[in-house]
């Protein structure tokens, strides 16, 4: 029983987390296009608060698929790795390219890329201890 609800809240976790980085995502690419990036919600008080929520749920997601009770299993690691890595990547590019993508693509791509970063990188990073555990561990 605490199994299944361990998992439960592991899936709702990386749900919730993954829909409110994609809506905020979305805001901050608003803020973004209306604004300019120097003033986009990210940088404000209440963006900082999302910014640092998105971070705990990912934690939680992490720390869940560390344990293996989680959304991600043993097998999945790697392909969430490299995908978080591509992630983290895109984020770095569209950050430097968002003036020049176009009016509303670049913001869009920006914003959303910006939140799914902070919401991912908390998971990948106590993954990526794990997968080097794993790797040290046999030798």
């Amino acid at each position: 029983m605490e199994n299944k609800l361990v998992g439960k809240i592991a899936i709702w976790a990386f749900i919730i987390g993954t829909v409110i980085a994609l809506v905020v995502g979305l805001y901050q690419a608003y803020t973004i296009q209306t604004n300019g990036a120097a003033s986009a919600f990210m940088t404000t008080n209440s963006g900082a608060l999302v910014a640092w929520l998105l971070a705990i749920i990912g934690a939680i997601v992490g720390i869940l698929a560390f344990l293996g009770k989680g959304t991600i299993t043993k097998e999945e690691v790697p392909a969430f790795l490299t995908a978080s890595i591509a992630l983290l990547v895109m984020y770095g590019v569209f950050q430097g390219l968002q003036s020049m993508i176009g009016y509303w693509l670049g913001p869009l791509f920006a914003g959303v890329s910006l939140t799914l970063s902070i919401f991912i990188a908390p998971a990948a990073g106590i993954l990526a201890i794990k997968a080097i555990y794993d790797i040290g561990k046999d030798v």
